[in-house]
């Protein structure tokens, strides 16, 4: 059923699909006979999928990654597709258009996609009023599990210098703190000029170090971690590590999209050079972002929880990455070729495997 949806919306320019689509599953979750059918259909229900992080518990271990639900509209329905969590953002401290359409775009051949959104967003303060909200609701809490886990995903403002970026991750930093359940610094994309530099040793240390002192200055602390780029070479895992341990990083996100245009098929290189710049995601880059994750577990001697993505698509992906050291798995363009069922899928196979 849902390859026939797909083929559809493949049909229509990528962006415009994904808030299409979403927009309907939200007319969908409003009708609330609908919605709770939705939400048995998809919804893993076994305690055994339980797990913690930060002193955080979550229903179960996947995860929708960052850039999906930018500005915090969809967390009902994504819920009712049974994410275990989900990260808001990137959200950066005053609203930002990003880059110009069209910015997404498909590699149907190699199950793939490249974006160039640039951090669009609609600013701090939105999103802050908009979990205000979804915390008065019904649908904020899981039976017996507590809050619906919420990641914020917190990057710098475009034309914000690099060695100012450290205030604009404290303003987000500040804003959130009380609406979100855990922290994601983002130094890591591809498609904000500069942004990647942040992720040398010392501009690093500079953020999370303040981030930290903020952090533990409050009567009670949130999880701070840090998302990694695959394209990073052993010594910047090395000095990231190093890092990690120095201000006691709660956790690491592994990996963000690549620049590397590498493992694709003839048909979707010769697509990839007409799209340009942008950062690509999906089962191209799988095996590269396991071997980040697992050097980067080696190197922290997996002391440090991880929270694993990229080119997710089933259970048994999943199951590598907590193999390799993860505690948490995150989808994102997985999600976006098998479709709603893949969360409860990818459980299915962790149940059946104990892991």
């Amino acid at each position: 059923m849902y390859k026939l949806i797909r083929n559809i919306l493949f049909r229509l320019e990528a962006e415009q699909a994904h808030y299409l689509s979403m927009n309907l599953l939200k007319t969908a979750c409003s009708i609330e006979p609908l919605r709770k059918l939705l939400e048995q259909l998809f919804t893993p229900s076994s305690n055994l999928l339980v797990r913690d992080l930060g002193g955080l518990k979550f229903r179960n271990p996947v995860g929708l990654g960052a850039g999906f639900d930018k500005n915090a509209r969809y967390l009902r329905e994504l819920k009712t597709l049974g994410f275990g969590f989900v990260e808001i953002g990137t959200v950066t401290p005053l609203p930002q258009e990003g880059n110009p359409k069209p910015r997404l775009f498909r590699l149907p051949a190699d199950q793939a996609l490249i974006n160039r959104m640039g951090f669009n967003n609609d600013g701090v303060e939105a999103v802050k009023k908009r979990l205000e909200d979804w915390h008065t609701t019904k649908h904020a809490t899981c039976p017996g599990m507590g809050q619906f886990i919420i990641g914020g995903n917190i990057g710098k403002n475009k034309h914000t210098p690099n060695e100012e970026a450290w205030k604009d991750y404290e303003i987000c930093f500040n804003r959130l703190f009380d609406v979100v359940d855990y922290f994601v610094v983002n130094v890591s994309s591809p498609n904000t000029p500069g942004l990647r530099a942040l992720q040398d040793k010392d501009a690093l240390k500079e953020i999370l170090v303040r981030l930290q002192e903020n952090n533990k200055q409050r009567p009670s602390q949130k999880p701070i971690l840090l998302k990694i780029a695959p394209d990073l070479t052993t010594g910047q895992l090395q000095d990231i590590a190093d890092l990690a341990a120095t201000i006691q990083l709660d956790g690491i996100v592994t990996s963000n999209t690549t620049i590397s245009r590498d493992n694709l098929s003839a048909q979707s290189t010769i697509l990839a050079q007409e799209i340009g710049m942008g950062g690509l995601s999906g089962k191209p880059l799988k095996d590269n972002a396991d071997k980040v994750l697992g050097e980067i577990a080696t190197l922290t001697e997996k002391r440090i929880p991880m929270i694993a993505s990229g080119g997710i698509f089933t259970g048994n992906d999943a199951l590598k990455k907590i193999n390799l050291g993860a505690q948490l798995i995150q989808v994102w363009t997985g999600f976006i070729y098998e479709g709603p069922g893949i969360v409860k899928k990818i459980c299915n196979t962790l149940l059946t495997q104990k892991a």
